[in-house]
This record gives C-alpha cells, sequence and structure tokens, in this order.
C-alpha cells in the first residue's frame, strides 16, 4: 500500500463572505444528545477533468471561497458551541468566527490510493485536518476541512464536523452548497431550515411510546460494563472491511424465505447476518441480552400524510431504533427471525414514538449515558455520493466515514457503496473488533457466504 504525507498550510479561519446575524440559536434534544458530542470524519475523492492542467493550489482557494459563499445561508457553522448555565444544555453562538480551513498537496496519484478505491484508504489521516480532542465541542471550530490536491490534478476533501449541529444528510448538504457556490451558483440549491424545535422535548415529557428495548435502560437494568467491546484497548482492536458484490448478496438472500427476500433490503440483510457471527464470535453467554441499534432517517417520511422534517434542514434527524433478544434466540433462531424483528422496530417509528424519543433523549442529558454493554451499532451511509457531490467538472470517485478521527464512533458498523473489482456496484461494511475475536467473525461469515 502506497505511503505517503501532505505538505500542509497553516490552518486558517474561513468566515461567512458577508456579514451574519449575531444571535443565539437552540439545538434539538436530538442534537443535543450526549453520544452526539463529536466530530464525525468524512473523505471524499474526486478526478481532474480530463486532459486539463490544474495550478497548484487552485482548487483549495476555489472551494475556500465557496465555504465563504455558503457560511452565509448556513451561518450557525461559523459560530461555537456554549453551555447554558445551570444544567447540561448547549446552544450556538453565532460569532461569525468561522471553520478550520487548511490547504494541502501530496505526491501521489488518485489511481496509487487503489483500483477501485475503496476502504481502508491507505494514510487517510493525511487528507484530514487536526481536531484536536474529538469529544471536546464547546468553543471550538465546528467544522475542520482541508482540501488536498494531488499531482494528477485530482484532489481529496477530508472533514471533521460536530454532528450536533448536522447529522450525515445534513453534512451533506452543506458540501452540496459549497460544490453549488463552486459552481457559479449565487445562492445554494437547497436553501438551509434550522428550524430545531421540531425536535424539542415535551413538558412535561412522556415517554409511553418509546420503543420497548429502551425501558431497561430507564431502571438501569442490566448494565454490567463487562462487554469485551468496550473493555479492549484501542490498540487491542482491529478493523476490517468486508465487500458484498452480486454474488455474495444473492447467496445471503437463499437463506431467507423468497417472500421476505424480495421485501429485505441490503442493509437489513446484511446487518442481520453480520450480529449474528459478531455476536457468536463475542462468545457472549447464551442467556445473555444483545441488542442491534441502527439509524432510522426521518426525512422523506411521511406520518400520516405529513412530512417528518422540511425540505431543507441540516439538523439530526434520525432515530435509533433498538432489536434486543437473547444470545440463543440470535444464534439458533432463522436469519428471517432476526430480519423481521428489524422490520416491526421499523414499523414502530410513529409519530408518538419519536416524540418519546426526543422526550427520552432531553432526560438522558441530565443523566449519565445509557449503557452500550453488547450493541452493535450500525448506519447505512450508501446515499452518500453521486450527483449530490460534484463539483464542477470534476468525477466524484468514492467517499466514505474514515477509520480516524473520534475512536468511540468507529465501533459503529458504516455500510458504504463502492465499485468492485468487476465494476459491480457492492456494498463495503466496517466492522471493528478485538484482534482475538475477528479471526472468529471471519470464519462464521465465511460460513454464510458458501454457496
Amino acid at each position: 500500500m502506497v505511503t505517503f504525507t501532505a505538505c500542509r498550510s497553516e490552518p486558517e479561519l474561513v468566515r461567512p463572505a458577508r456579514p451574519t446575524p449575531q444571535e443565539t440559536k437552540a439545538l434539538s434534544d436530538l442534537d443535543d444528545q450526549l453520544s452526539l458530542r463529536f466530530y464525525e470524519s468524512i473523505v471524499g475523492f474526486f478526478r481532474g477533468p480530463p486532459g486539463e492542467s490544474v495550478r497548484p493550489g487552485k482548487v483549495a482557494k476555489g472551494i475556500k471561497a465557496a465555504v465563504a459563499g455558503a457560511l452565509v445561508y448556513y451561518y450557525p457553522m461559523a459560530g461555537r458551541l456554549q453551555k447554558i448555565p445551570g444544567g447540561n444544555k448547549l446552544e450556538v453562538d453565532c460569532t461569525g468566527e468561522g471553520v478550520m480551513f487548511v490547504e494541502a498537496a501530496a505526491d501521489v496519484r488518485l489511481e496509487d490510493l487503489g483500483q477501485p478505491l475503496v476502504p481502508p484508504y491507505p494514510c487517510v489521516e493525511e487528507f484530514l485536518a487536526d481536531a484536536g480532542d474529538t469529544r471536546d465541542v464547546v468553543g471550538k471550530p465546528l467544522l475542520f476541512l482541508q482540501v488536498t490536491q494531488l499531482k494528477c490534478g485530482g484532489f481529496v476533501i477530508g472533514l471533521h464536523m460536530c454532528h450536533c449541529i448536522a447529522d450525515g444528510f445534513g453534512i451533506l448538504q452543506f458540501i452540496k452548497s459549497i460544490a453549488d457556490f463552486a459552481c457559479g451558483e449565487l445562492i445554494p440549491t437547497t436553501l438551509p431550515v434550522w428550524k430545531r424545535d421540531i425536535f424539542i422535548a415535551r413538558m412535561p415529557p412522556s415517554i409511553s411510546h418509546v420503543y420497548l428495548a429502551y425501558k431497561p435502560f430507564l431502571r438501569g437494568l442490566d448494565c454490567t460494563d463487562d462487554d469485551v467491546m468496550l473493555s479492549t484497548p484501542p490498540e487491542s482492536m482491529e478493523v476490517q472491511y468486508l465487500f458484498f458484490g452480486p454474488k455474495e448478496m444473492e447467496i445471503l438472500r437463499s437463506h431467507v424465505p423468497e417472500h421476505l427476500s424480495k421485501t429485505t433490503t441490503t442493509f437489513e440483510l446484511l446487518t442481520a447476518v453480520m450480529w449474528r457471527c459478531r455476536t457468536i464470535a463475542l462468545g457472549y453467554e447464551a442467556s445473555q441480552k444483545v441488542r442491534l441499534m441502527f439509524t432510522l432517517n426521518t426525512r422523506g417520511r411521511s406520518i400520516k400524510g405529513e412530512s417528518a422534517v422540511p425540505r431543507g434542514y441540516y439538523g439530526n434527524a434520525h432515530f435509533s431504533p433498538l432489536v434486543e433478544v437473547i444470545v440463543d434466540e440470535l444464534a439458533t433462531k432463522p436469519l428471517a427471525h432476526i430480519v423481521e424483528l428489524m422490520h416491526k422496530v421499523k414499523l414502530e417509528t410513529t409519530k408518538d414514538c419519536m416524540k418519546s424519543m426526543v422526550d427520552l433523549m432531553a432526560l438522558w442529558r441530565e443523566r449519565s449515558p445509557f449503557g452500550m454493554d453488547r450493541t452493535y451499532e450500525v448506519s447505512d451511509t450508501k446515499w452518500v455520493g453521486g450527483n449530490a457531490l460534484q463539483f464542477g467538472k470534476a468525477e466524484f470517485v468514492a467517499v466514505g466515514t474514515p477509520h480516524a478521527g473520534d475512536f468511540t464512533s468507529k465501533l459503529i458498523s458504516y455500510h458504504t457503496k463502492c465499485k468492485n473489482k468487476d465494476g459491480e456496484d457492492s456494498t463495503v461494511v466496517s466492522i471493528l473488533l478485538p484482534k482475538l475475536v475477528m479471526e472468529k467473525f471471519t470464519k462464521e461469515m465465511a460460513i454464510w457466504l458458501k454457496k
């Protein structure tokens, strides 16, 4: 694998191109979850226009100016988080101080990074600016962005974004607005909407419709802190990326009844298989409870004829359904049973359920975070990319959540879209496990992928 060191400029603050309102903005109770107080990391790779030579620094200067233009509309991102006195709640102080920007160059070509370009990306830390402690979000820039020009004319955009301000869809919307300005647009294609009050807890709160699997946490039950996933130090952990093309998905679909195979998504099927193999490999006791937590985006989701969130909303708008079973049930029941449990909790995500979950998030903010014992967390990010990440004539190649930056968030398995060596649309899934467990997990997965 190729190795290199990026040559970076000194970090500088990029402010909005025009004066913006000086005010404070309230976060929603989804934004202000303790578990989201960190910087999410993303890298995107672009191929330069064929036949065009690109002057050193030209791409970075153009994107830097586009960032300043986008911040006029997304001006809260140019502010800083601050604590509200008398509690543990945060708000945004719209100071207009700006976001951190780094211009860089790397003596490497896009094709040197891999063909096809898939995780793990070589030397990925070289494409990311230094955000310091990624769990310290108060009083710091909310975005650290680095643009690295490659010697082939391509470039890489790497960023650390504070998760309290935007979820994955919100980050993509902001990046798309930067691309709009870089391409000469005068306003963003999608105008941003703040409106964080749509996910504010009720007073008094009511958790009567919360997902059933969350209720034991409210009573402090079943949190023993004896999970090897939480006690193993980072240096004893290993990350692997599993690739699933059409051939692999056909084999896995043969393990569920035909009627269910047609309605089950790739994400659901892969998640069910990997949860089972991971649990067996970790060696939990047969009678212990294990949990699957997956993200469910509410954008475009109609509940009783109403859209859950308005177009342009860039705050956190995802909920985390939780499936809970005992180890023996997960290891011995048919795969279809697990898939159907996932379908069930999705259907339980009603309007009342979402309101109860918001109330629960607000209650938890004033307590310690609930335990993640024996919990497998999964996020589907296959929607990232495509036309949404076009920068002028540059060709979008790949994007992903790298194994870099905040370590705790890497306990999550991310599903990413990619091309396999035959050029077929595929899914790559990250998995982080103790090194001694990874070999067992690999063997369990191999059983499912046999014809």
